[in-house]
């Protein structure tokens, strides 16, 4: 695999302005060329049957990190939208015997997939591939965690040649495990509505959206990264399922994936961000910009996704899915009388606990379920309250005709 890796082989004009305009420098709340995610994964009581603890079997732990930087390449004719550098980082917790197959695995893909080592790791093409072994894990000892006995860590990092990991990077993702595991939400009994005629009566209103806006342009829902990365084992199509953690070693195949085949890959890796690229606001952040000139919408779309599209649309943008902050200041005005959350299941950043907090009705709406292979999932959300009002729409559906509920 070579760098600049091409993810849009032609790019129209309109994609090179929209580049420009929304992506490209540091002008924005967020460097919007960088892709990133984490995830953690323990065995607690907590999440016992998720994750298989029990008091026979615990300890076991996988993180993975990615921060993807893109770019427009200009060296062909037409300009290309390219992956520009990659840093992967894969760290497994598990008895020793696990670590001792998983290592053996990995090395056998090394050399099917030929790779060549070197003094600084295993190189192919522009990627560089480092394997650490560790009894006591040196984020374990950072951290004053205990490593269970007959236990012992395997970290592999991939990169692009060339790319320095700052420590700030390299810390991060044990940085959010330091900060524990999220605790589920409890459902209470909200009103249920055909609409959202009854947010007339509590304007003007804020709005957060989910990754239910991003669907509807044609985005992948974000339990396709679950199974690019190999988070949670899929064995069928239940979004209700709490389907199992992927913590044995043996059953983790990201690492041997890229070994064997890294461009095949990195078009998994990168599909995500190459479809927020080409995704259109909707009729939805259409409807959001006439209700925000209206002045019936107020402040900032505090949004989660990172595709751009509220911004795309006309709309100033507050984005809180971060890492750095657990739970990250969002400007909740003093005269907005509602939150209105289009497509959210989760409030991970305490958003909706924090408008309540200051007297604001909290509306939601969502479908509470996807349509796979025609067969529609229940998808709850999972911590609407009491006083809160659900709207079983998808987005355009209700805010088109919320839009028509005002006269804008």
């Amino acid at each position: 695999m070579f760098f600049p890796h091409p993810v849009i082989e032609q790019m129209s004009d309109r994609q090179v302005e929209t580049w420009n305009k929304h992506f490209a420098g540091n002008r924005h709340e967020r460097p919007r060329s960088i892709e990133e995610g984490i995830w953690r994964r323990t065995q607690d009581p907590a999440n016992a049957e998720q994750s298989g603890w029990s008091k026979d079997s615990a300890g076991r732990r996988r993180v993975v990190h990615y921060r993807y930087g893109y770019d427009l390449d200009y060296t062909h004719p037409v300009p290309r939208l390219v992956l520009s550098e990659l840093y992967l980082f894969v760290s497994h917790l598990a008895p020793s015997s696990e670590i001792d197959s998983y290592a053996k695995d990995i090395n056998a893909s090394l050399i099917e997939g030929r790779w060549r080592e070197r003094s600084d790791g295993w190189h192919k093409g522009d990627l560089v591939v480092n394997i650490a072994d560790h009894e006591i894990h040196p984020q374990d000892e950072r951290a004053d965690r205990e490593t269970p006995g007959g236990f012992r860590s395997l970290d592999v990092q991939i990169t692009s040649e060339g790319f320095e990991v700052p420590r700030a990077l390299r810390n991060l993702p044990w940085d959010v495990l330091a900060g524990g595991m999220r605790v589920k939400e409890q459902r209470g009994t909200p009103t249920m509505a055909e609409d959202l005629s009854g947010l007339l009566d509590f304007l003007p209103f804020q709005v957060e959206v989910g990754c239910g806006t991003s669907i509807e342009a044609g985005i992948p829902p974000l339990h396709y990264l679950h199974e690019v990365y190999r988070v949670t084992e899929r064995k069928d199509n239940s979004l209700t399922q709490s389907h199992a953690f992927t913590l044995s070693p043996q059953a983790d195949t990201l690492v041997q994936e890229m070994l064997l085949d890294a461009p095949s890959k990195a078009h998994d890796l990168t599909r995500m961000f190459a479809a927020c690229f080409v995704a259109r606001p909707t009729p939805a952040h259409e409807s959001l910009k006439a209700l925000h000139e209206a002045g019936h919408m107020v402040g900032p779309v505090i949004t989660h996704n990172f595709d751009v599209l509220s911004a795309r649309a006309g709309l100033e943008e507050v984005f809180v899915r971060r890492y750095d902050q657990k739970i990250p200041p969002v400007p909740l005005l003093d005269d907005a009388k509602a939150l209105l959350v289009v497509g959210l299941h989760a409030d991970r950043r305490a958003v909706q606990a924090r408008a309540r907090a200051r007297g604001m009705k909290v509306f939601f709406v969502d479908p509470e379920g996807l349509v796979e292979n025609g067969v529609f999932k229940a998808y709850p959300i999972e911590g609407a309250r009491e006083g809160d009002v659900v709207v079983r729409q998808e987005a355009i559906p209700a805010l088109t005709h919320l839009c028509e509920l005002l006269k804008v």
